[in-house]
């Protein structure tokens, strides 16, 4: 009867089949590989934890899209009736096209710092720990907005949602290509911008409906509660197999993964991929080892990944496709909508900014087998060009008031961002570096995302005001340049099995 021990390796374990002679009969085909059944990996509790984490991104697009639809009612400009609503709180807070672009950019200001910080919080105390700190921050922030009563105050929450939802679009795309089958990695990373584009579609919805007299702060105050949803089911999540190899406990780790991937998966073969450290449980676990034991290597700074060039080149190709994904402008669209289509369409405006969200969710979800298939640069560079085509019509048909072909180039410019610049840059960061620096490549990559979300948000208005429709060539532009960058920078990372495979490949590509 055959039988598997596991070998210790320069890399890991190694699974290695021994038969006993009695068994062996050369013309039989191995019993134990036909009788093997084929399992997909894919299990409720893995779906219940995915969903879970992913409700920190889809507050990230709530806050991106909660102002979007009541900003006439919130500064004052609509519905004005004397007198003070609930706990003595103003109907509205009077303010400028200045201080409401402030109000907005204050979520990015907190955004680069959770994105800064919580990746050292990941690598340190767990993927788990950060996405709960993550959470305090992103029911805390909304609180503080719906009972604001001054601009400051407003200010004050949205920076708090904004540390949340940094931390959260650093760690969570993180836990989530750990956590899912190698095979299924580029599907289930793309879950983080669907749920994205799902919080933004949910916020326009209630904007829709609730942007009159005081009912904007219930907008503002849902977040709160969804918040509140993710952090109780976060109780019943657990840590990250990968992780916690990587950090002394390897039995725990693979009773983990065994639940994730089912009771009768075979698990051996992704767990040679761990970097194991805790001697005497690894033998314990596993059996004594064979030869020198591997150094598990040691957690990277920020500092480390920019001076060691094993790092420093995925450091700049994340780093730029999280630029990319945001100046080419896409912010444009979902935080300012409204205002933009209000120009040549004022009554339907708000209706047709929530169908293009649901258009962009759609869109998304349908693609998100596409990194799995064509792989990651293909759907990068067709997701830049076709955002770089929608701005040109977008400016054609803003100026020439051709209603059907705004609405087209926003539907294009919001479904080409699904395809590629939304969901890939998250996965890129666990598949281009190993797990002692993705913590530190992850906070450079993403503060440098809220970096450019702060300058889109904080300066589109008046760059709008100042070029007109002219704006939009300023964004077709800036995707062709963008383009080139992911044709010379950025490695194809579908289907390899670490990051020293896929800078190996592309080396030699």
């Amino acid at each position: 009867m055959d039988r598997a021990v596991l070998t210790r390796t320069g890399s890991g374990y190694r699974a290695i089949k021994q038969a006993d002679s009695s068994d062996f009969v050369p013309s039989d085909p191995p019993k134990a590989v036909m009788a093997r059944p084929q399992f997909t990996g894919i299990t409720p509790l893995l779906i219940y934890t995915v969903y879970v984490v992913t409700l920190g991104p889809l507050l990230f697009g709530y806050h991106l899209g909660e102002l979007n639809a009541p900003q006439k009612v919130i500064t004052c400009q609509l519905d004005k009736i004397p007198g003070f609503v609930a706990l003595g709180l103003p109907q509205c807070i009077p303010m400028n096209t200045f201080q409401w672009g402030t109000v907005q950019a204050m979520f990015t200001v907190g955004g680069f710092f959770g994105a800064i910080f919580t990746g050292a919080v990941a690598t340190n105390y767990g993927r788990l720990f950060a996405i709960k700190w993550a959470a305090f921050f992103l029911a805390g922030g909304p609180i503080a907005e719906a009972l604001a009563g001054k601009m400051w105050v407003l200010a004050l929450g949205r920076a708090l949602s904004g540390i949340g939802a940094g931390a959260a679009t650093v760690v969570c795309p993180l836990y989530i290509a750990e956590v899912s089958p190698q095979k299924k990695r580029g599907l289930f990373g793309a879950f983080t911008q669907v749920q994205i584009n799902s919080g933004i579609v949910v916020s326009q919805l209630l904007g829709y409906f609730l942007s009159r007299s005081d009912r904007w702060r219930w907008i503002l105050a849902s977040g709160g509660f969804i918040a509140g949803f993710m952090f109780f089911g976060l109780t019943l999540t657990p840590e990250t197999p990968k992780w916690l190899a990587a950090n002394n406990r390897p039995r725990m780790a693979r009773g983990i993964l065994q639940r994730l991937r089912g009771k009768n998966a075979e698990i051996r073969e992704e767990m040679e991929t761990w970097d194991v450290s805790g001697e005497a449980e690894e033998e314990s676990l596993l059996g004594p080892p064979q030869g020198p034991r591997p150094q598990k290597p040691a957690n990277k700074s920020m500092l480390d990944v920019i001076r060691i060039p094993k790092y420093r080149r995925a450091v700049v190709a994340v780093t730029g496709t999280m630029m990319a994904q945001q100046l080419c402008g896409i912010n444009s669209v979902v935080m300012y909508s409204v205002a933009i289509l209000g120009k040549i369409m004022p009554k339907q405006a708000g209706l047709i900014t929530v169908l293009v969200s649901a258009v962009n969710v759609l869109v998304t979800a349908l693609a998100s087998p596409l990194p799995d298939y064509i792989g990651r640069k293909p759907c990068l560079l067709m997701s830049i060009s076709g955002m770089g085509s929608a701005s040109a019509m977008l400016f054609a048909g803003l100026e020439e008031d051709i209603q059907w072909l705004t609405i087209v180039a926003i539907t294009l410019f919001v479904a080409s961002f699904g395809v590629g610049l939304g969901p890939v840059p998250f996965i890129l960061t666990s598949e281009l570096v190993g797990p002692e620096a993705v913590g530190a490549v992850s906070s450079w990559a993403l503060a440098s995302n809220w970096l450019s979300t702060f300058l889109v948000s904080m300066f589109f208005p008046a760059l709008n005001n100042a070029l007109g429709n002219r704006v939009w060539w300023i964004f077709a532009g800036i995707a062709g340049g963008w383009a080139a960058f992911v044709g010379a920078f950025v490695p194809e990372s579908k289907g390899k099995a670490n990051a020293d495979e896929v800078w190996g490949r592309a080396r030699h590509a």
